[in-house]
């Protein structure tokens, strides 16, 4: 009986030791990395911070100003409510002590400065695919921005979703760290597109469906599907549906929200066209570009059909 005792004993520690290293936080930059910290562009940083839609989330609801990005908004989901957080340059609500090896860690990794697992909410799974010198502007823009004062409060999760360390077993699972780079067989302005779209624009985050995880089905990736936050579905993007789109129509909806037929665009796609309209015109071509060059996939059934 002793010896089963024992035996067991040292299953469960090594089980829990497995756990514990499987679960454990992968970093992609350390902390004095001096080209990582060298200063970046600031012109270079607005348009990834553009891009990447941040204010979109992070900026304080119910007010004007874009830049203030004292967080707060609460993002439903399947699993809980997630609150996104201060991220402005505020020293102790925000993140204004943060290094730029900090926010490449957060963004490319999906690991905050003590290590901890962030959710997959913040969608450091398209991020992943940054370059590190975009990381690096993108900081030098956000220190430029207001620090605005007010902690956010803690997700509403419940068991066993509130237990970050499980993530590392997602991550394990459905993290995808290889980095966007050129394809030599497309021309310049396809491959900024495939960039922009994959990458910093994480369209393929609301634009497709997941699996009872949470991670995107990568065969239905631009598909459409439900709205995470229940709140209808989200149409597919790709040629199966939008197939006689041409590159200017791309280019309105994403600049200016109207589509192809005279329509305006509304829900959360507002916000993202109010971001992509900063970008420039050449940008929002080169995603119209690859948009218009993803393989046509039927949408996935939606309930009650």
């Amino acid at each position: 009986m002793r010896r089963l005792l024992l035996v067991l004993v040292l299953l469960a520690v090594a089980g829990l030791g497995s756990f514990w290293l499987v679960t454990a936080p992968q970093r992609v930059a350390v902390a004095g990395d001096k080209a990582l910290e060298a200063p970046g562009d600031v012109e270079l940083g607005r348009i990834v911070f553009h891009a990447g839609g941040c204010a979109s989330c992070h900026a304080t609801p119910n007010q004007q100003d874009r830049l203030r990005l004292g967080g707060g908004l609460e993002m439903k989901s399947p699993f809980g409510s997630f609150y996104a957080p201060n991220i402005s340059s505020h020293p102790v609500d925000g993140i204004g002590r943060w290094t730029t090896a900090d926010l490449a860690n957060a963004m490319l990794r999906g690991v905050a400065p003590d290590g901890a697992h962030y959710y997959p909410a913040f969608p450091y799974t398209s991020y992943a695919g940054m370059r590190l010198d975009d990381v690096r502007h993108l900081m030098a823009f956000m220190r430029t921005l207001p620090p605005v004062e007010g902690r956010v409060r803690d997700h509403d999760l419940p068991f066993p979703f509130n237990i970050r360390r499980t993530l590392g077993v997602w991550k394990a699972l459905f993290l995808d760290v290889t980095p966007v780079v050129d394809d030599p067989a497309r021309d310049a302005s396809w491959n900024r597109g495939r960039y922009l779209t994959e990458a910093l624009a994480h369209c393929a985050e609301c634009h497709s469906p997941r699996n009872a995880l949470g991670a995107i089905d990568p065969d239905r990736r631009y598909a459409g599907g439900p709205d995470p936050e229940g709140k209808g579905f989200v149409p597919n993007i790709t040629p199966r549906v939008l197939k006689d789109w041409t590159r200017g129509e791309w280019a309105q909806l994403l600049g200016m929200g109207i589509t192809a037929e005279g329509d305006y665009v509304g829900g959360s796609m507002g916000s993202v066209v109010k971001n992509m309209a900063e970008l420039p015109k050449a940008d929002l071509e080169a995603m119209a570009d690859y948009l218009r060059s993803l393989p046509a996939r039927e949408s996935p059934p939606r309930p009650g059909r």
